[in-house]
């Protein structure tokens, strides 16, 4: 069933999370079959449960630093090995109806949303409600991971107060204990457990240490009978049950805590006196961005030159000699293989050098600690445009992928921040935008294409706060804003192990996601290009201006004459842009690889692109590829993110939002255009 809040008289749609309520339910996701043990991992959100679900079933789910990563549940299977069994003495138990679990032991593991309790105040933690404490008994975890920050053991336990409650098996596994050391913080973990009637485990997840303790204490968890749910305050007053909970978890720490008063100020103490100040802190993170980029463009530039002569000619040369050995040479089976797929594919893969360069400088800042700095950075400005600081979260999370963002719209409370937050998530630059900024900006400005890049990121965020600004003084009038609260994560140095796997992890899902799409939209493209509509020609032997994609490229580009790129090979690439942003880059390599370059001009695909915004800007190249840019960035971004907004805010927003993508790019298109003519 929809939610649906009302605010200012219209009726403001949000999906639910598509997953249904119990952890033992099947679907596309693993799991280690309906008899074995489900085990769920919880807790609030920065305490490492995702690193903990990819070090245990060696999967690969979405990682960072920052509060909001997972906001839907991830499944797989937990393989490992224990002592022997106790009754046949075998490594892996054969005995019929044995529940000793020794030996082999496989479960599911299921990694629910983060939740600073049990009480929901988003959609997330509603679900990891549902999952744990709501719903048929026989259909809860057999065994509850809670991952509590040992730093910060008070605020984390209070969640373990409300699961004690209720009749489940927990596990407590505290994490960060070397942050604690260093704040002078000494942890008694027998004592701790005795307190809270449960297995407490210290555990390292980003160096893979005590995971075999972990093991073990499950494995004695699976043993013992349910727990009786801990005795309560009696009478339903909502502040006399916290100030209960706030008792017991009082009560641990006291019995369980030392201050050893070795250390005083922590070096994020320190740092966070100038890195998120008013003045500094936003300096800072641009300085930061600026230069993620300039390093991205500039050491990618050599190894995109090498896979570009490697695509262009042995690669292409070779299929052509295939092609002819076997008779097809110079065949219309030539043409989609060598101008359609290759050249298409190829102009793409030339891009992968720049695109692992990003996500690794990515990781390093969200592995350190530093992008969950952002969002104290940004509070101020996105109260401004009526969100609360948490907001960010989703937003820089679609400068790598729009589709994640939108979903991670969910860790927002209220049903209209969530829809203008996905509303403004496909303004993000989406990195699969960033292959066109850097072949545009590498084309026009040359050595300036990182600072192009750049500020094409920086006009993103511009645009974000004005679109904002007009929503929140219109359809968004009156909301009210709460205060950022938000758990920032200590300053850790990246461990090579995680930045690795999560660079993979993004670099393998660009090109799952781009190969596909490409593979289709090359093919499709080409097939338009080899059907004749006007002129003489025959099936894939026909100018393209004349073939079905030109024509139909050649009817919309007059629209796109005031912002100075009215060319059909622009326009048509934008079309194509509707699909995947790759995808752009890999039109513009199929047309001019079957448009032959006249005599004395070259067919370098820059040069080519760079000639025909001169001719159709009359002169003004730089102010067509700045408005091209922006038109680009700030359109919408590919089916795959309408499809995601369509889920989570429904299709009325949805179509709401393409019409105001459209036209704010083709009004930002034309005023840079405009005034950059009258001065360049």
């Amino acid at each position: 069933m929809s939610q649906v809040a009302s605010r200012g008289g219209a009726a403001l749609e949000t999906r639910p999370p598509s997953v249904k309520a119990t952890c033992h339910s099947g679907g596309s996701m693993i799991s280690a079959g309906p008899q074995a043990p489900v085990i769920a991992l919880v807790g609030a959100p920065n305490t490492g449960k995702s690193t903990l679900f990819n070090a245990l079933t060696g999967a690969r789910v979405t990682m960072g630093n920052w509060p909001g990563t997972t906001v839907e549940v991830s499944r797989g299977i937990w393989r490992s090995d224990g002592p022997p069994c106790s009754c046949c003495g075998e490594a892996s138990c054969t005995c019929e109806g044995c529940e000793c679990y020794s030996g082999r032991l496989e479960t599911t593991l299921v990694d629910l949303p983060g939740a600073y309790s049990l009480e929901p105040d988003s959609p997330d933690e509603a679900l990891t409600r549902a999952l744990l404490v709501e719903g048929p008994v026989a259909e809860r975890p057999d065994v509850c991971v809670m991952l509590a920050d040992a730093s910060r053991l008070s605020q984390s336990l209070f969640l373990a107060s409300q699961l004690r409650e209720h009749g489940l098996r927990l596990v407590v596994a505290l994490t960060m204990l070397d942050v604690a050391a260093k704040r002078g913080v000494a942890l008694d973990l027998p004592a701790l457990s005795a307190a809270i009637g449960a297995p407490v485990v210290g555990l390292d997840p980003r160096r893979r240490t005590g995971l075999q303790e972990l093991s073990d204490a499950v494995r004695a968890a699976l043993r013992a009978p349910v727990p009786a749910p801990r005795p309560t305050a009696a009478g339903t007053d909502p502040l006399e049950i916290d100030d209960d909970r706030f008792a017991w978890v009082g009560g641990a720490v006291d019995a369980a805590v030392a201050e050893t008063g070795a250390a005083n100020r922590t070096l994020s103490d320190r740092l966070d006196r100038w890195l998120t100040a008013p003045v500094v802190g936003p300096l800072v993170f641009l300085g930061v961005m600026w230069l993620v980029f300039q390093i991205t463009t500039v050491v990618a530039a050599p190894l995109q030159d090498l896979l570009d002569g490697l695509v262009s000619g042995p690669v292409s040369a070779g299929a052509s000699a295939l092609l002819a050995a076997i008779g097809l040479g110079g065949t219309w089976v030539e043409g989609l293989v060598v101008d359609g797929l290759i050249a298409g594919v190829g102009a793409l893969l030339t891009f992968v050098p720049l695109m692992m360069l990003m996500f690794v400088l990515l990781a390093l800042l969200e592995d350190s600690g530093y992008m969950a700095r952002a969002a104290v950075v940004t509070d101020r400005m996105m109260r401004a445009i009526g969100l609360p600081g948490r907001a960010f979260l989703p937003l820089i999370v679609g400068y790598g992928c729009n589709v994640p963002a939108i979903s991670a719209t969910r860790v927002l409370p209220a049903a209209g921040q969530r829809v203008l937050t996905a509303l403004l998530v496909p303004f993000t630059a989406c990195t699969a935008r960033l292959t066109v900024f850097v072949m545009v900006g590498v084309a026009f400005f040359g050595p300036y294409a990182g600072t192009v890049v750049f500020a094409m990121y920086l006009t993103s965020v511009l645009i974000i706060v004005g679109v904002g600004l007009l929503l929140r003084n219109t359809l968004w009038r009156g909301q009210r804003i709460e205060p950022l609260v938000i758990d920032l994560p200590p300053y850790q140095a990246p461990t090579l192990r995680l930045t690795a796997s999560v660079t993979w992890v993004r670099l393998k899902g660009f090109l799952q996601t781009a190969s596909g799409i490409i593979v289709v939209t090359v093919s499709l493209v080409w097939l338009l290009q080899a059907i004749p509509v006007h002129g003489e020609g025959s099936f894939a032997d026909v100018p393209v201006e004349d073939s079905a994609y030109g024509v139909a490229a050649q009817a919309i580009t007059p629209a796109f004459a005031p912002a100075g790129f009215a060319k059909w090979e622009t326009t048509s690439a934008l079309v194509v842009g509707f699909v995947a942003k790759e995808a752009v880059i890999s039109s513009w390599a199929q047309t001019y690889a079957l448009d032959e370059p006249e005599e004395g001009q070259s067919g370098a695909l820059g040069a080519r692109i760079v000639a025909d915004f001169t001719e159709s800007s009359g002169g003004h190249p730089i102010p067509a590829a700045l408005a091209f840019l922006v038109f680009m960035m700030a359109y919408t971004p590919c089916v795959a993110t309408l499809a995601t907004q369509w889920r989570e805010i429904g299709p009325r927003w949805t179509m709401f939002g393409v019409a105001m993508q459209l036209a704010v790019a083709w009004l930002l298109a034309v005023a840079v255009f405009q005034v950059g003519s009258r001065f360049v």
